[in-house]
C-alpha cells in the first residue's frame, strides 16, 4: 500500500522522544510557517504517525502542527495512564491468584512471591519491620484523606529515625493534597526527609521499601495487605513509581491556573474524567476529593460553559477540546481551597 513517504510507504520506527533527522527538520518548518504543504512532509511520514501534524480542515493540501505543548501533554498522559494501568491490572491480577496460594503444598506463606497479611495490627507490623531494615528510600503512593493531629505528630517521629539513618521518601499526592495546610506543616517538621511530588489522579496506595518489598492493599477496606517480596514484581512497582514520580509536579511548582475561559487545572481533570464517562463518585475518587467537593466543581464547570444538563454539559466539553489532553493552560497560581490531606506514614496503608 501506497503511504505518505511514496510507493514504498516506508515507516519511521521511533516515538515522538527523539524524531528522526527528517522529523526534526519538517516539524520545526512547520511551526515557523504555521502550515505545510502536504508534499512537502513526505520525507517525514512519522510526523502523521505520532499525530504531530494533521490535515488542515479549510484545505486538505496541507498539513497543521500540533503546538509542541499539546504534543508533550498528550505523550505524557498516554504514559501516566499506560503506568497506572499495568499497576491496576497488576495489583488485581495477585489478588485474585492469592487466594489459590494456600491450595498449593509445594510453598508456603513465605513463598518469596507474594503474602497475605491479615490485620490492621500485623500490616503495621510488617510495615515496621520493613521501615527499620531499608537503607535507601522509602517509595509511597497516597490517594487522599483527612489525618489527625495525632496522625502527623506520630508521622513525624517516625521519620526522625529515618533522618538518623540516612532514609529518604519520596510520596506522591493528588494535586487536592496541595490545598490542605496540614501537609505544607508537616513537611516543614520533617525536613528534607520526605520529597512530596503531586498528579492529578495517583494509583492506589503503594509502599516500596528500596528494591526489597513492596505493600499494597488486598481488598477495599485495607484489612488485608500483599506483602511481595518477588524481585521482578518489586522492580515493576519501584519503576512505575518512578515514572509516575518523573511526570508528578513538585510542591515548589505551582499548578496552572485558570484559562482564558474560566476554567481552572482541576476543573480540566475533572471535564476529561467526565468526558470517559466516569460517574460523580469515580471522579471524585480518582482525584482525591469527597463527592460533595467534586459536585460543586462539576457545577462551576456547566456554568462556565453554558449547560444547563448534564447531557448538554458532554457536549460542551467535546467542543471546547477539553476532553483532549494539553488543552489551554492558565498562569500558575495558589489554590488554597479543598481538603485537608494526610502526611505520608507507613500507618497510612491501613489508613481508611
Amino acid at each position: 500500500m501506497t503511504g505518505l513517504g511514496g510507493a514504498t510507504g516506508e515507516r519511521h520506527a521511533h516515538g515522538v522522544e527523539r524524531l528522526c533527522d527528517a522529523g526534526n527538520r519538517v516539524y520545526g518548518e512547520a511551526l515557523r510557517s504555521g502550515r505545510l504543504l502536504r508534499e512537502a512532509a513526505e520525507e517525514a511520514p512519522c510526523l502523521l504517525e505520532l499525530a504531530l501534524l494533521y490535515a488542515d480542515p479549510r484545505d486538505p493540501g496541507w498539513l497543521v502542527p500540533v503546538p509542541p505543548q499539546q504534543a508533550m501533554a498528550g505523550a505524557l498522559r498516554a504514559t501516566y495512564e499506560a503506568v497506572a494501568e499495568g499497576h491496576r491490572r497488576m495489583g488485581a491480577t495477585i489478588e485474585a491468584l492469592s487466594r489459590y496460594a494456600e491450595l498449593d503444598t509445594r510453598s508456603g506463606p513465605d513463598s518469596g512471591v507474594a503474602r497475605v497479611v491479615e490485620g490492621k495490627s500485623r500490616i503495621q507490623e510488617a510495615v515496621d519491620e520493613a521501615s527499620a531494615v531499608c537503607v535507601g528510600t522509602i517509595r509511597t503512593i497516597q490517594p487522599g484523606g483527612i489525618r489527625s493531629e495525632m496522625d502527623l505528630s506520630e508521622s513525624a517521629r517516625r521519620l526522625v529515625e529515618l533522618r538518623e539513618r540516612g532514609v529518604g521518601m519520596r510520596t506522591l499526592y493528588t494535586h487536592v493534597a496541595r490545598h490542605g495546610l496540614g501537609l505544607y506543616e508537616y513537611l516543614d517538621m520533617v525536613g528534607d526527609v520526605v520529597e512530596v511530588r503531586t498528579l492529578d489522579e495517583v494509583p492506589e496506595r503503594l509502599m516500596a521499601f528500596d528494591t526489597t518489598v513492596a505493600y499494597i492493599p488486598g481488598n477495599a477496606d485495607r484489612s488485608l495487605a500483599l506483602e511481595i517480596r518477588h524481585p521482578a514484581l518489586v522492580s515493576y512497582l519501584v519503576t512505575a513509581f518512578d515514572r509516575l514520580w518523573r511526570l508528578a509536579m513538585p510542591m515548589a511548582q505551582r499548578l496552572p491556573g485558570a484559562d482564558a475561559a474560566g476554567i481552572t487545572h482541576r476543573g480540566r481533570a475533572i471535564a476529561a474524567l467526565l468526558a470517559e464517562g466516569h460517574t460523580d463518585a469515580v471522579v471524585a475518587e480518582r482525584l482525591g476529593m469527597n463527592v460533595r467537593t467534586c459536585r460543586a466543581h462539576i457545577a462551576r464547570l456547566a456554568e462556565t460553559l453554558g449547560a444547563s444538563n448534564r447531557t448538554q454539559l458532554g457536549v460542551r466539553i467535546a467542543q471546547s477540546g477539553l476532553a483532549e489532553p494539553g488543552g489551554p493552560a492558565g498562569d500558575p497560581v495558589d489554590d488554597p481551597a479543598g481538603d485537608p490531606v494526610s502526611a505520608p506514614d507507613p500507618a497510612s496503608l491501613t489508613a481508611r
